[in-house]
């Protein structure tokens, strides 16, 4: 059983934003060179990517929880 449902969108924003920090860990060791404007399209485009995926989840949740309700 599972203790909390799973949010795939809290997943996804999860993933962006360790790979903005991966990204500038990178930076501060040497490993390359990242200017400072690079994370933010990562990390904007991650959080509208978590929201849709987010909207998604919760509209087929609903969609499923009317249907067993009716059923």
């Amino acid at each position: 059983m599972l203790r909390h449902e799973f949010q795939p969108g809290r997943l996804v924003a999860g993933t962006f934003l360790t790979l903005a920090a991966v990204i500038y860990a990178g930076d501060a060791g040497g490993a390359w060179e990242t200017p400072w404007f690079v994370v933010i399209p990562v990390v904007m485009g991650g959080l509208c990517l978590a929201g849709a995926v987010g909207f998604l989840t919760g509209r087929i949740r609903g969609r499923r929880e009317r249907a067993r309700s009716t059923a």
